[in-house]
């Protein structure tokens, strides 16, 4: 666990560049809570990411929500960890349009091991877009070798 909001959202901010779909979807970490396993993070959708009716496609508000948890879940956990997830549900509430999409992560219960998240979407006028829950598992970071 970092020490500070500023100090972890720095350390987000670094491993976002360093994560190819974190920077697809150009997400920027706006808000933690290190101590209780809080994020808050800024997604860019663009009109590429959208469906046939023009909507942002369930696949990569799954991402979103994916990244919005399980950073919340490494915030907790410190440097040198992973948290792949191992089970996770989406619930599609409303249509996300291209823009701003506001993904919340938290923590609900962490283990040695296993980490249970919970997050949702917003458009910027606070509309709930997604809801999702999740399984991680924790595990060191780069992997051991054999």
């Amino acid at each position: 666990m970092r020490a500070s909001e500023a100090e972890t959202l720095e350390w987000i901010e670094r491993a976002f560049v360093a994560n190819p779909i974190a920077l697809h979807l150009a997400a920027h970490a706006t808000a933690c809570d290190p101590v209780h396993g809080r994020l808050t993070v800024e997604f860019r959708s663009r009109p590429e990411l959208c469906n046939l009716l023009g909507t942002v496609h369930g696949g990569i508000l799954a991402a979103m929500l994916d990244i919005s948890m399980s950073f919340a879940a490494l915030a907790t956990v410190g440097d040198n960890h992973a948290i792949p997830t191992i089970d996770m549900t989406t619930k599609f509430i409303a249509p996300a349009r291209p823009g701003v999409i506001v993904g919340k992560g938290e923590v609900v219960h962490k283990g040695r091991s296993i980490t249970f998240m919970e997050g949702r979407l917003y458009d910027p006028d606070g509309k709930l877009l997604t809801t999702g829950t999740a399984t991680g598992r924790i595990r060191p970071w780069p992997p051991e070798r054999p």
